[in-house]
């Protein structure tokens, strides 16, 4: 048999196979799952999903659903059965799974007849990547096949397996029954099996909560290091990466600067930091002379972002005062912060940095300064929940400001304070990419990423994707030129599942044409993203790996803060 025979042998079996998948009726084959599945709305991740057949069931149901399969013949039947369902369909695999990078958390799993192909040396590390993708009372949902058969790459499994592994990961299995074989095969039964994460098994929120109430404090250091790390996740969530036994590393640059943004309004205003009197502000260990410069242009340090370039002064004296804050964090309250036991929650590797009078803010440059190493469930609830951790967070330390200063008879405007402490939002600026866009319609075509319409410079709007009022975002990737009447349309919402779908290529096409022109921008749309979108690790991401990011951060919007959702214009 010759190559190009084999190869449409191989077609034909899997065509034959996603039709044979087809003719089940999902509802039917999973209606021992259905009462686990969310009451409401819920995210739910379907690994190896085939044709996609339960996918697009459940995306019917009014779910988000992200689908896995890492075979493109059977992706292409899955596009070819479901052509107009709403899920989103990802090449991924288990036990790498680049899903796990990207920071969305599901309600509900599903393992569909998948298990078995797993080699047990990756099930471990498969069973851990799936149990950090759920959130607390999550499902996850198994079939296993007996017998297996293993000339078609099949191993053995059993329940006792998943029950092991799920106690090894605080899980447990809540349900597991047995099933006949819908396409009547006598000889074969389905194990179904349900495995639950208890309600925060992690402990994270409360260890959080111990930390901003119940720690003893000398000083706000506590509470700035836990804002900051929150104001990372918030921000810049794809600096973190997985370093293994249940802990990630976050460069200590981007962590020292989000402190210096931090301390830089209450330092300028002369807020105490300690009970001991600092007047002037300047006595705390890191604000030495290089903060003091910054200082004196406040606004400046607020505003620096990755990918920006500094050069003279501004590098060597923001180099010098991440040097000196990095070593607070390390030698003040890391130091100090412990679990009940005594064990130390945070490390940091630091690292002798050499000053530069040219410095681009990126993670090479935030790496420099070395590394803090946090635990895995503690970020996962940073990422989850710094909605809410942040203004507990701030109502700490707007307290603990007011007792030091009555101890040492200052007094404060309580109001003024708590100005200083809002979170900083960077300003609303899309005056660069609306210049580039009509730019383009003074040269050629663009059109509404949208409807497709074409657009002219009286009924252009730039669109951003993801809504500021919800995730203030003026990042490159995530500004669009849009109809003013589908600006209007979408407002505050994101776009759902559909309308982003069919948007891809008018996306894309807008970040080719209006970025990668330029190798200067296209570096700078480059660098933006990977700080903004956990699931870019990619030293080169391409458009297509942006694209797949920028649909996972929309899917956690949703997600962790019920954005509601736009489904596009009503005449299209």
């Amino acid at each position: 048999m010759t190559e190009t025979e084999n190869s449409k042998d191989c077609i034909r079996t899997v065509r034959e196979r996603a039709t044979m998948y087809e003719s089940l009726s999902p509802e039917d084959l999973n209606s021992w799952f259905i009462p686990y599945l969310p009451e409401e709305i819920g995210c739910i991740l379907d690994i190896g999903a085939g044709s996609c057949r339960d996918a697009s069931w459940l995306a019917s149901r009014g779910h988000q659903v992200v689908a896995t399969e890492p075979s493109s013949a059977m992706r292409k039947e899955a596009k070819r059965f479901h052509s107009d369902s709403s899920f989103t369909l990802v090449d991924d695999r288990l036990p790498d799974l680049k899903l796990s990078r990207s920071s969305v958390s599901f309600e509900f799993i599903l393992l569909n007849a998948v298990w078995m192909f797993i080699p047990p040396k990756d099930r471990g590390r498969s069973f851990r990547k799936l149990m950090t993708l759920l959130k607390p009372r999550g499902v996850m949902a198994l079939t296993l096949r007996d017998p297996i058969e293993a000339e078609r790459g099949m191993y053995p499994v059993s329940v006792s397996e998943i029950e092991d592994l799920a106690k090894r990961h605080g899980a447990y299995i809540e349900s597991s029954t047995t099933s006949d074989d819908l396409n009547g095969r006598v000889d074969v039964r389905w194990h179904q099996i349900i495995v639950r994460l208890p309600d925060d098994g992690t402990g994270a929120l409360p260890l959080i909560r111990r930390i901003i109430l119940l720690d003893y404090k000398s000083s706000t250091y506590k509470l700035a290091l836990l804002r900051a790390l929150t104001r990372v996740a918030a921000v810049s969530p794809g600096f973190a990466q997985d370093c293994g036994n249940d802990h990630v590393k976050i460069p200590l640059g981007i962590v020292a600067l989000s402190w210096l943004q931090l301390y830089s309004p209450l330092l300028n205003a002369n807020m105490p930091q300690s009970p001991q009197n600092t007047s002037g502000g300047y006595r705390l260990a890191f604000a030495q002379k290089p903060l003091q410069n910054l200082l004196k242009n406040q606004n400046k340090i607020s505003s620096y972002r990755t990918g920006i370039v500094l050069h003279a002064d501004d590098a060597i004296y923001l180099t010098q005062a991440l040097r000196d804050a990095a070593k607070t964090i390390k030698d003040k309250p890391v130091k100090y912060l412990y679990y009940p036991d005594g064990k130390p929650i945070f490390k940091v590797n630091k690292q002798r940095i050499k000053v530069k009078d040219l410095i681009t803010l990126d993670e090479n440059f935030y790496s420099a300064f070395g590394e803090i190493i946090v635990p895995a469930y503690l970020w996962r609830a940073l990422l989850r929940y710094n909605i809410w951790i942040d203004p507990a967070l701030v109502e700490e330390w707007a307290q603990l400001i007011l007792r030091y200063a009555k101890s040492q008879e200052k007094h404060l405007a309580e109001y003024e304070l708590r100005t200083l402490m809002r979170p900083y939002e960077p300003e609303r600026n899309q005056t660069e990419v609306r210049k580039r866009a009509l730019r383009l319609i003074n040269s050629q075509s663009i059109y509404c990423v949208w409807t497709g319409i074409k657009l002219k410079s009286d009924n252009m709007d730039i669109d951003h994707c993801l809504p500021w009022a919800a995730w203030p975002c003026d990042d490159l990737w995530n500004l669009m030129p849009s109809s003013k009447a589908s600006n209007r349309s979408k407002s505050d919402r994101l776009p759902d599942n559909k309308i982003i779908r069919g948007a891809q290529d008018r996306i894309m096409d807008w970040w080719e044409r209006a970025y990668f022109k330029d190798p200067h921008i296209s570096e700078r749309f480059l660098l933006e993203a990977k700080a903004r979108l956990p699931s870019l690790k990619e030293s080169g991401p391409s458009l297509d790996d942006v694209f797949f990011a920028l649909e996972m951060q929309r899917i956690r919007l949703y997600s962790d803060h019920q954005i509601p959702e736009w489904p596009g214009p009503k005449d299209t």
